[in-house]
């Protein structure tokens, strides 16, 4: 049974590990945020949307580390470039995001939890696959 279960993390490691990054991106980001508003950052209008975006910029900074090394395994040397287009594709994920949430919630009024939900799916799919194909690509 064991050896099933470790045959099959290897088979499946990249994307096993970015599910696991994921999850504790998550945590980064949620944890920044709390941080953040519970502590030089007050609950008004102003200081929750500074907070969303420190915890943003947390969470990417930590999510292109762990990325880099645990589940890309990158090798590149030219690691501004690979930090920029980490941060790039990020940033059109988060745009498409929102773009996809006022689709869905506002326009065609499917329940925003319902809503976050499909979009967080389709988030990390697109994340994964921008990360595989843009910003870790292996060089041939």
């Amino acid at each position: 049974m064991l050896r099933k279960i470790k045959s099959l993390y290897f088979k499946y490691e990249e994307i096993i590990n970015y599910l696991i990054i994921g999850v504790l991106t998550t945590v980064v980001s949620l944890g920044s945020y709390f941080i953040f508003t519970h502590t030089f950052l007050d609950s008004s209008a102003l200081g929750i949307q500074i907070a969303n975006v420190l915890s943003w910029i947390c969470a990417v900074s930590f999510a292109y580390i762990t990325n880099r090394k645990f589940v890309f395994k990158s090798k590149n040397m030219n690691i501004v470039k690979e930090i920029i287009n980490f941060f790039g594709s990020r940033v059109f994920s988060l745009l498409a995001e929102m773009l996809a949430m006022f689709i869905m919630a506002t326009i065609l009024g499917i329940d925003d939890l319902i809503s976050k939900i499909v979009c967080q799916i389709i988030v990390t799919v697109l994340n994964y696959i921008l990360s595989k194909l843009f910003v870790f690509k292996k060089e041939k």
